[in-house]
C-alpha cells in the first residue's frame, strides 16, 4: 500500500486521539492543523476547560454508550501504567435527590464496566441527599494529558501546524509534505457550525463555568441541582488543583465569568464535600482561577461519518458535547475505521454513517 496523506483539522482531545490512533498505521502521514493547540485557552477550544473524568450519561444500547465502554479500558490502562499521562484513579460518588430530574438516577449500564460500583449507605450521605453510588473512575489533568497526546503523536511522526480554514476543503493543501492530502478528518468541535463545507446548524454551545482551587478533596463527587446547574468536585492529578463546577447553559456564548454563579458553585461544592474547607464556609476556598468554556454539543448526537467534499474524502467526528474525553478512544477508533475504509478504496458510497 502506498503512503497516504491525512490532515486532521482540530487539536482538541478528539482530534489528538484520532491522530494518535491513526498514526499507528505505518502508511499514514499525518498533519494536525488547527487554530488552537494544547497550551492555548480560547472560549471555543473546549478541551482545556474540561474536568475531566469518566462518568457516562449515554443511554444503554446506543452507539454513544459503546464508545464510552470502549474508552474505559484505555483510560484505565493509562492510569495504571502511564502516570505521566496525567490520569489517575479516583473514587467518584454520585449523589441523587428525589426532587431533581437527574440523569444519574437508577442503575447505570456501566456498573459492570467500572470497578467497585456500590451503593452508599444512607448514614454516609451528605445532608439533603436521598441516595448515592460510588465507583472507581479516573480523573484527568487536562493540562498534562493534552500535551501527552501531542508527544505520542510527535513520536509517531505526526506534524503539527497552526492553520485557520474558512472551508473544510482548504485543508487539502495543509499537509506538511506540501502535497495534496488524500483525506481530511474534521474534528473542529463547535467550529463545525460555521466552517464552510460543513456549516452544521445542529451545533450549539453549552456554556460551562468552573472554579479551580488549591483545596483538596480525595473523593470526587457530583450532584444535579436542576436543568442548568450541576455540582461536581474533581481533584486533578499531579498537583493540578481541584475543579469545582458547574453549569450546562445551552445556547449561551458568554465568555465572561459570572461571579454570582461562581459563588453558588463554590457554596454547593463545599456543602457536598465539606472536606474541601475542613467544615468551614466556602470563603475558605483558595482560588487559583475561574474558567468558562463552551461544550460543542450537536443536537441529534455526535456526527461520525465520511463523505466526499469537492472530490476529497472527509471523515467527520465532532459534536461530542461534554463527553469528549470519556468517549475519546471508542469514537476515535470508529473514525480510524472510516479512514481505513476510504483510503483502502473499498468505499464506494459518497456518504457512510456511523451514527
Amino acid at each position: 500500500m502506498a503512503e497516504r496523506r491525512i490532515v486532521v483539522v482540530g487539536a482538541g482531545v478528539v482530534g489528538l486521539t484520532t491522530a494518535m490512533l491513526a498514526s499507528r498505521n505505518p502508511y499514514y502521514r499525518i498533519t494536525v492543523a488547527a487554530k488552537n493547540m494544547p497550551g492555548d485557552y480560547d472560549i471555543e477550544y473546549a478541551s482545556p476547560w474540561a474536568g475531566a473524568n469518566f462518568f457516562p450519561v449515554s443511554a444503554k444500547g446506543t452507539r454513544a454508550a459503546e464508545w464510552d465502554r470502549e474508552t474505559w479500558p484505555e483510560l484505565e490502562k493509562l492510569a495504571r501504567v502511564h502516570p505521566e499521562s496525567g490520569i489517575q484513579f479516583q473514587e467518584l460518588a454520585v449523589y441523587n435527590r428525589t426532587k431533581d430530574d437527574t440523569l444519574a438516577r437508577g442503575v447505570p449500564w456501566f456498573k459492570d464496566t467500572v470497578p467497585g460500583y456500590r451503593t452508599i449507605p444512607k448514614d454516609q450521605l451528605p445532608p439533603g441527599v436521598d441516595s448515592g453510588d460510588i465507583f472507581t473512575s479516573v480523573c484527568i489533568n487536562t493540562t498534562i494529558y493534552l500535551p501527552w497526546l501531542v508527544s505520542q503523536c510527535l513520536e509517531a511522526g505526526v506534524v503539527f501546524k497552526r492553520n485557520i480554514f474558512s472551508h473544510i476543503s482548504d485543508a487539502v493543501n495543509a499537509h506538511h509534505s506540501g502535497k495534496r492530502a488524500d483525506l481530511i478528518v474534521n474534528c473542529t468541535g463547535l467550529s463545525a457550525g460555521k466552517l464552510g463545507g460543513v456549516e452544521d446548524k445542529n451545533m450549539i454551545p453549552v456554556r460551562g463555568q468552573t472554579v479551580l482551587v488549591r483545596n483538596e478533596c480525595e473523593i470526587g463527587c457530583g450532584i444535579d441541582d436542576r436543568a442548568e446547574n450541576l455540582c461536581y468536585v474533581m481533584q486533578r492529578p499531579a498537583g493540578g488543583g481541584t475543579l469545582l463546577g458547574g453549569c450546562t447553559q445551552k445556547g449561551n456564548w458568554d465568555p465572561q465569568v459570572d461571579l454570582n454563579l461562581a459563588n453558588r458553585i463554590m457554596k454547593r461544592a463545599v456543602d457536598v464535600c465539606p472536606a474541601l474547607t475542613g467544615g468551614k464556609s466556602f470563603d475558605h476556598l483558595d482560588i487559583i482561577r475561574h474558567g468558562v468554556g463552551l461544550r460543542p454539543l450537536r443536537l441529534g448526537g455526535t456526527r461520525l461519518e465520511k463523505e466526499k467534499i469537492e472530490g476529497v474524502w472527509v471523515v467527520h467526528s465532532y459534536g461530542h458535547g461534554g463527553y469528549g474525553y470519556q468517549s475519546s478512544y471508542g469514537c476515535s477508533q470508529a473514525a480510524v475505521k472510516l479512514i481505513d475504509e476510504a483510503l483502502s478504496l473499498k468505499a464506494t458510497s459518497e456518504t457512510h454513517h456511523i451514527l
